[in-house]
């Protein structure tokens, strides 16, 4: 077996995952090891250091033939099902490089980024560009394996009603924009749809987006992770209105999007995150998103 050790801290999180259409997060995570072992050997790769964790995965760094590359292993979950084929499809152009896969089992052999080098400390505003820059390189045509946004999001605007930590305004609200929205044709480009500050990382070729959770829809469903992370630096008040609006418009600006386009589709996504986030009973993220949704409103 490796000698890789999982962090316990990161091991103890998720053996509380309940199953998701897949195994529970204990029964996963005990094929672990061998999972890591068995594509050490199938690709011929020596461990090169520590592992780095995610919520759902683990990324050990790896060398084959001098080449520094990483090993990620992934629960099986639905968002990350179409992982591997979403960075097959970017081909290297504003995403990590997928080196080889075993989609069935979640095992990723990527190129080497920088882990200790996201967006997190970058000028808020250039952090903004750059993400939208990546965005507008990640605009392709979605292949048909990948779910379509009206499908995707039915089941959510289908549950919010029943919620009862969600406002009554938020639902009738977001329900009615997404009749709005999905009722046309929706375009069809592959979505990362989790682009914030920390899922972009320094690379041989600049700034580069990672761990993407794959749909196909409108571009400008894309931008709302952008709040996700720096929450602080909102401000408060009308400052936290000003900075919510600015940084969309920042990323929107440099992804292509249109303004009244980028507004609306980021205000229907921070409606089904208040819906999202109140499964977790957390009443500040709760109240954060019910802000968000405010901020984003005319």
């Amino acid at each position: 077996m490796s000698r890789v050790v999982l962090p316990a801290a990161w091991v103890a999180r998720v053996e509380g995952y309940p199953a998701d259409a897949g195994p529970t997060g204990a029964a996963w995570l005990a094929t672990v090891p061998r999972l890591i072992d068995e594509a050490l050997q199938r690709w011929g790769l020596v461990v090169d250091g520590e592992p780095r964790t995610g919520w759902t995965a683990v990324v050990v760094p790896v060398r084959r033939d001098g080449e520094a590359l990483a090993l990620k292993v992934t629960w099986p979950h639905p968002e990350g099902t179409h992982e591997a084929l979403a960075l097959r499809t970017w081909a290297g152009s504003g995403a990590v490089r997928l080196v080889a896969a075993l989609p069935t089992d979640g095992v990723l052999l990527l190129e080497r980024l920088d882990a200790d080098r996201d967006l997190s400390e970058v000028w808020v505003d250039e952090a903004c560009e750059v993400v939208g820059g990546l965005l507008r390189q990640l605009q392709v045509p979605a292949p048909p394996q990948f779910p379509r946004l009206p499908e995707y999001l039915a089941p959510h605007l289908e549950r919010m009603p029943g919620r009862a930590a969600v406002p009554r305004r938020v639902v009738t609200r977001t329900v009615g924009l997404a009749r709005e929205l999905l009722s046309g044709e929706v375009p069809e480009v592959l979505l990362h749809t989790d682009l914030h500050f920390e899922n972009v990382l320094m690379g041989s070729q600049g700034w580069t987006a990672i761990d993407p959770k794959p749909v196909a829809g409108h571009p400008a469903f894309d931008l709302f992770p952008l709040l996700h992370n720096r929450v602080d630096e909102l401000g408060t008040g009308a400052a936290f209105r000003w900075s919510v609006r600015h940084r969309v418009s920042v990323a929107a600006e440099a992804a292509g999007i249109d303004l009244d386009d980028a507004f609306a589709w980021t205000l229907l996504r921070a409606g089904v995150e208040v819906s999202w986030v109140s499964e977790t009973g957390d009443a500040a993220d709760v109240s954060l998103h019910v802000a968000l949704t405010k901020a984003l409103d005319e």
